[in-house]
Formats: structure tokens, C-alpha cells, sequence
């Protein structure tokens, strides 16, 4: 056999090539594949992680956001919003004659006693005769001009906002600004004047259902 004829390749060696080619082919495609995949996958766990970091940022800024409101100061309230709600005590009418002396007038009056709960309540209508006749004693001395003005309905008001509690057996001691009767504008000694001390009265208000003079 002749160099030439031993260079030439068998006919049956050329298809076996094809198979090998074939295979690297496919396996290079697999490992771009996953070079492609890994590096998409890669990009995704960067923009998902990016993604958390804003969002705790954001939640941070809200909690921040959350405790400047509540450490700014709230509106002062004169009672506390978390006191249990006054309770009323409705008094039957009132109905007297005035001290007027130059004719004979009276005084209708409804009066409603706003207090501190309900136990004060109860206490009230166990008072409530010793509580009447202090209200009346208050009214038989007024005239019905001090009663038609507005600043005598609420020094009314006050005066039997005191008496009331005074008849349920708490002291409180009278305003400085009170009128002065005949009797006790005579001159006594001098004392020394105490200093003003906040005394608790369980009625808060005295509210006027109704109000007639005649």
C-alpha cells in the first residue's frame, strides 16, 4: 500500500466525527446555559435584596416618623380623657318668695347638680333634704334684682355650688369677694389672713333648668 492510499481515511471513519462535535456543542450550550441563568439569578437576588433594604429603610423612616408623634406634645385638656364621665343630679323646682320690700316677689328655679361620678351622686340623695334647705335659705335672702342680671345667676350658681357641699358635710370655706350682711359689717379684730388653700367640692357645677322671677 502506497503512502498516499495510506493517508486517505476509511470511508467509515468519517461519520464517527459528527456525534463528538454534536455532544460539545450541546455541552457548551448547557454551560452558557447556566453562565446566562447564574447570572440572571445573581442580578435578581441583587434587585430583590436592594428592594429589602429600601423597604426596612421605609419602615424604619415610618417608626421614626411614629415616635416624633408620639413624643410631640399633645392638647392639654383641662380634665383627664380618661376620667369616668360627671354624673347629674336633677333637684325637684324651687319655688320662694324673694326679700324684696317694696313689693312681694317670687322665684321658680330648676336646678341640676353636675358632680364628680355616680357615688357622689348617691351621696347627694342622701343629703338631699339638708341640700333643698340650704338652696331655699340662699333664695328666700335674694332680691329679684340681684337674680334678673347675669352676674347674679352665677354668683347664685356658686353660692349653692358651696352651700350644697357645705350640707353634705364638707367645708369650704367662703369666697373673699362674698357680700357682707349688716350684721357682720361691724368692726372686729383684725386677723391674720391664711393662706388660700384649693379645697375639693364634689359639685362641680350648677346648671339652671329653668329660671322665673315674678
Amino acid at each position: 500500500m502506497s503512502a498516499a492510499s495510506a493517508a486517505v481515511p476509511a470511508e467509515g471513519d468519517a461519520p464517527k466525527k459528527g456525534p463528538k462535535k454534536l455532544i460539545i456543542i450541546i455541552i457548551a450550550a448547557v454551560l452558557l446555559l447556566v453562565v446566562i441563568g447564574g447570572g440572571a439569578a445573581v442580578f435578581v437576588m441583587k434587585k430583590n435584596a436592594a428592594a429589602a433594604v429600601a423597604a426596612a429603610e421605609g419602615e424604619d423612616a415610618d417608626a421614626a416618623d411614629g415616635d416624633h408623634a408620639k413624643e410631640s406634645p399633645k392638647p392639654k385638656h383641662a380634665k383627664d380623657e380618661h376620667a369616668p364621665p360627671p354624673a347629674f343630679v336633677p333637684l325637684d323646682p324651687f319655688i320662694v318668695n324673694l326679700a324684696d320690700k317694696e313689693t312681694e316677689r317670687f322665684a321658680q328655679i330648676g336646678l341640676t347638680l353636675q358632680v364628680d361620678d355616680a357615688k357622689v351622686a348617691e351621696e347627694i340623695k342622701t343629703y338631699m333634704p339638708a341640700i333643698r334647705n340650704a338652696v331655699l335659705m340662699l333664695l328666700s335672702h335674694k332680691t329679684s334684682e340681684q337674680l334678673l342680671t347675669q352676674a347674679g345667676k352665677e354668683k347664685l350658681a356658686e353660692e349653692i355650688r358651696r352651700d350644697a357641699a357645705r350640707a353634705m358635710g364638707y367645708e369650704i370655706e367662703e369666697p373673699e369677694d362674698r357680700v357682707v350682711t349688716d350684721e357682720e359689717a361691724a368692726p372686729k379684730k383684725k386677723k391674720k389672713k391664711k393662706k388660700k388653700v384649693e379645697q375639693y367640692n364634689p359639685i362641680v357645677k350648677v346648671n339652671y333648668a329653668n329660671f322665673i322671677v315674678q
